[in-house]
């Protein structure tokens, strides 16, 4: 919970630096806005908004939890050309021509990608669609309609009927893995455990993250970090299959 109001709490910085108020709480600012520090419920952010309207924001929880983002404009300095970079703030990031955002969970942010209409058609049809909009958080590995097509010849058409339930609810649940795992928490070599119950290992080379799954085959990660008020997703360009 905490590095969730960390993270909104940061997000929020980068949204309001430069102005001369801030609605959040206990907000100082130093050099005339040019420098602010927000505290709440023991995050802290500091933002630095350059002459060139670039943003720089460091920020640190209690917990440990650390955020480092900065924002340069393209083309200007009005909000909707600034382009962020960070890990941790990378859930601004289009996904299949929609903006993915902290404030919707998990599937209300699936529902607007149009390359995951047929995960999402799956979702509703496993009734799936209130869990993954629960608490969690959940880590959501989510096939394209690009992955969902590499499987055989009506295999997908196949797995929504009703009678396959069951087997369709158990390939979707070996793409969730319980708890909020960025990237940089997936690690070479790395055993993730599914709510299926069956195991993935990742692969890592650098920055690219591979997911081999129980039947050989291999997924990579093509967006990720993609951050939501329950979880984070990664998409995949592969469905992993589990032995069941």
């Amino acid at each position: 919970m905490k590095k969730t109001l960390f993270s909104t709490l940061a997000l929020a910085a980068l949204f309001t630096a430069g102005t001369a108020t801030s609605a959040l709480a206990q907000t100082k600012s130093k050099s005339d806005s040019e420098k602010t520090k927000t505290s709440e419920d023991g995050a802290t952010v500091k933002t630095k908004v350059a002459d060139d309207g670039k943003v720089k924001v460091k920020g640190k929880s209690e917990d440990g939890a650390k955020l480092k983002a900065t924002t340069k404009p393209r083309e200007g300095k009005d909000m909707k050309n600034m382009k962020m970079s960070s890990e941790s703030a990378s859930n601004g990031v289009m996904v299949g021509g929609a903006m993915m955002t902290p404030d919707k969970d998990i599937v209300d942010n699936a529902v607007n990608s149009t390359d995951h209409t047929t995960l999402v058609g799956a979702v509703k049809a496993a009734g799936l669609v209130e869990t993954l909009k629960g608490a969690g958080p959940f880590t959501v590995f989510a096939p394209t309609n690009a992955a969902f097509s590499k499987l055989p010849a009506g295999t997908a058409e196949a797995l929504m009927m009703p009678e396959n339930k069951q087997k369709l609810t158990t390939i979707l649940t070996y793409h969730v893995v319980p708890g909020r795992l960025l990237a940089s928490d997936l690690k070479d070599g790395q055993t993730l455990t599914t709510v299926e119950g069956e195991t993935l290992m990742v692969h890592r080379s650098g920055n690219t993250v591979m997911l081999h799954d129980a039947k050989g085959g291999m997924a990579n990660v093509t967006i990720p970090n993609v951050v939501s008020k329950n979880g984070v997703t990664h998409v995949i360009d592969t469905v992993l299959m589990p032995t069941k």
